[in-house]
């Protein structure tokens, strides 16, 4: 299997050149062509993800969201809701990758058979990466009116998280 793995992305390689050779393309200068005009789009992109990636990092040094955590836990415990999945329900919507930093701390924690492992999966896997979306996408083509986008996108990570909080337990 590891084989196959490590041959995929060459193989893929060598059936485009091959097309490209079949059908009469140069493709080395479309390569440079594509090259040329996705280094624009890139340098636009830039500035959208670091805008985002600075105001990710502001909120979470602030220590904003240990207050907000601290506010919702007697709420979170009186609906036996476990507090330990909330900041992947938080912050899945800002930054995929620090919903996996943080599920692989549960799993470290609590094992990945654990209702709290398990449930975080959930909500980790049925949820979306919506303001890292609108940021980078929206931003980069120049989209200002976000309003309505926004809103749907969050509104369907919050209702993906109450789905994974009331069937996670059913099955578990």
């Amino acid at each position: 299997m590891t084989t196959i793995s490590s041959m995929f992305i060459p193989i893929i390689v060598l059936v485009v050149i091959s097309y490209g050779v079949f059908r009469k393309i140069n493709v080395y200068d479309s390569f440079i062509n594509g090259a040329k005009e996705g280094l624009p789009m890139t340098i636009s992109m830039f500035f959208s993800l670091l805008a985002m990636i600075f105001g990710v990092n502001i909120f979470l040094n602030s220590g904003i969201i240990d207050y907000f955590f601290d506010f919702l836990k007697p709420i979170l415990v009186l609906l036996h809701i476990p507090v330990e999945v909330l900041p992947i329900a938080i912050m899945r919507p800002f930054s995929g990758s620090f919903g996996l930093a943080l599920l692989n701390d549960l799993y470290k924690v609590y094992g990945p058979d654990s209702l709290i492992s398990v449930l975080a999966s959930v909500i980790q896997g049925s949820s979306d990466t919506t303001i890292y979306i609108i940021t980078l996408y929206f931003g980069t083509i120049g989209i200002k009116k976000i309003k309505y986008a926004l809103w749907v996108g969050l509104l369907t990570d919050l209702f993906m998280v109450i789905v994974a909080l009331v069937i996670v337990p059913l099955f578990f």
